[in-house]
């Protein structure tokens, strides 16, 4: 092979270095950038599944009667009758 030949597959092949090695950086940097997106993502899901579980223990301890029976007699003004009040209704 002539020198003007070998400089050519020179320069083509530094070209191919070069292009290699910054496709290698560029992937390194979009891997970073995914991971930390991951994990960022992964802490609001952290995040969310405590409040659902905070959320959940709020559902529980609202729907017991002793809450239910004092907010009824507060907001809205509600009593137990007295028994003679009630009336037994039947098909």
């Amino acid at each position: 092979m002539n020198p003007r030949g070998m400089l050519l597959m020179l320069a083509v092949l530094w070209v191919g270095v070069l292009v290699s090695a910054s496709a290698a950086i560029q992937m390194r940097h979009q891997s970073r950038s995914l991971f930390m997106q991951l994990e960022r993502l992964t802490a609001e899901r952290d995040r969310l599944s405590i409040e659902w579980g905070r959320l959940q223990l709020e559902q529980s301890s609202w729907s017991t009667l002793g809450v239910v029976e004092q907010e009824a007699s507060s907001r809205l003004g509600m009593t137990i009758p007295v028994a003679r009040a009630v009336r037994m209704v039947t098909p």
